[in-house]
Order: C-alpha cells, then sequence, then structure tokens
C-alpha cells in the first residue's frame, strides 16, 4: 500500500474527520494533479493538455469583466454538504468579495464555476458538483466536456436545483449577459478530446 493509500484509507475511517485534516494527509501533492474532496472522497486527476487550454479560454475572456485577483483556478473552497472541499477549473468572484481568516475564498462569494470534464471525474461534475453548486446559489454553473464538444450550461439555483439549463456545441455562444457575469462566451476554439471507443462506452452522459 502507498502512502497515499494509506491517507486515504486514514480518511475514511476517521469518524472526526474534517476537510482540514484530509488535505494535510495529502500534502505534499503529487505535481500535475489536481486534488479535491467530494462528499468526503478524495479524487486526484492529472492535468491534460485540452483540459487547460479550455480552462486557459475560460479565463481570458473572464478577465473582460473580472479583474485578476477574483479569478481563481484549481483554488480550494469549501462548499455546503458533506466535506465537499472542491478545486473547481475555474470560478469567479463578486466585487465585494472577501477571504476568511484562513485566507481561502467563501462560496457564498462565488459567481460563476465552470468544470472541464476529465474523463475519470465526469461523474462529479454531472452529479453531486451540481447539485452542491446549485445548493450554495452559484449563479451560473458551466459545464464544458471536450469528450462530447458540448457546453452544459446552468443557471437560476432555487430550491437546491438549477431551474435553467441549456446544451450548447462548441463553437456557440454562452450569453451569459442575463447573469451577473454579464458578458458572453464564445466557444470557437475549445478543442475536442480525442476518445477510444472503450472510452466512449465508459464516458458518462448528463443524465447519468
Amino acid at each position: 500500500m502507498t502512502v497515499l493509500e494509506d491517507r486515504v484509507v486514514m480518511a475514511e475511517q476517521s469518524d472526526e474527520r474534517t476537510l482540514d485534516m484530509m488535505f494535510e494527509w495529502l500534502e505534499p501533492t503529487p505535481e500535475g494533479f489536481k486534488v479535491e474532496i467530494v462528499r468526503g472522497v478524495i479524487y486526484m486527476s492529472p492535468q491534460r493538455q485540452t483540459h487547460w487550454e479550455i480552462i486557459l479560454d475560460i479565463i481570458e475572456q473572464l478577465r473582460a469583466r473580472y479583474p485578476r485577483k477574483r479569478l481563481a483556478s484549481d483554488v480550494r473552497v469549501d462548499f455546503p454538504g458533506h466535506l465537499n472541499g472542491f478545486a473547481s477549473d475555474v470560478a469567479a468572484f463578486k466585487e465585494a468579495a472577501v477571504m476568511d481568516d484562513k485566507g481561502r475564498w467563501r462560496y457564498e462569494d462565488v459567481e460563476f464555476i465552470a468544470e472541464v470534464i476529465s474523463k475519470d471525474t465526469a461523474a462529479n461534475d454531472y452529479g453531486p458538483k451540481l447539485e452542491t453548486y446549485a445548493l450554495a446559489h452559484v449563479p451560473v454553473y458551466v459545464i464544458a466536456d471536450p469528450y462530447t464538444g458540448e457546453c452544459h450550461v446552468h443557471t437560476q439555483p432555487r430550491g437546491g436545483q438549477y431551474r435553467a439549463s441549456l446544451t450548447l456545441d462548441f463553437g456557440d455562444e454562452i450569453d451569459l449577459t442575463d447573469t451577473p457575469v454579464g458578458i458572453k462566451l464564445v466557444t470557437d476554439e475549445f478543442p475536442r478530446e480525442r476518445k477510444s471507443a472503450a472510452a466512449a462506452k465508459k464516458a458518462p452522459t448528463p443524465e447519468q
């Protein structure tokens, strides 16, 4: 059993665990990996070039509306629910947002989240994270899926659900002018990820 596996077992067996404890057990994080905790389960996923290009494209467009200091990528934000320490691919924060006494952003100040699908953690983005972001009243949640070439845009959170959802193809414009984000995102240059026949069979869909 590796050191990392030992730490995960410790986390699973502890009834007194906290997000701070679990992240401390994971240090140092392996280089090139994104680490987050979703409903008490630790996930590590390597970033692919396609993944990063979409993230950077979104961030560059958001700079028309948000100063650099109100944008984050792969930065931990603790969300409501059981042990949810997310490191969203892209997060944008309200104008009056301030960090807490631990130097972390508050989920109440999030205006926009984008997650770019990785095949190993896609189920989180389409499932628990979708539910959690709605519960946290994140005004806009965009899922960019380079395997299907689609963006899923979720807005109007209310009652723990997003009341409005729209699926667009890469190349379509994402109109967020009626949301706190206030701009349109173009997706023409979002790259697609090649997938093998085997991976295609396993890839989750938004309905799963």
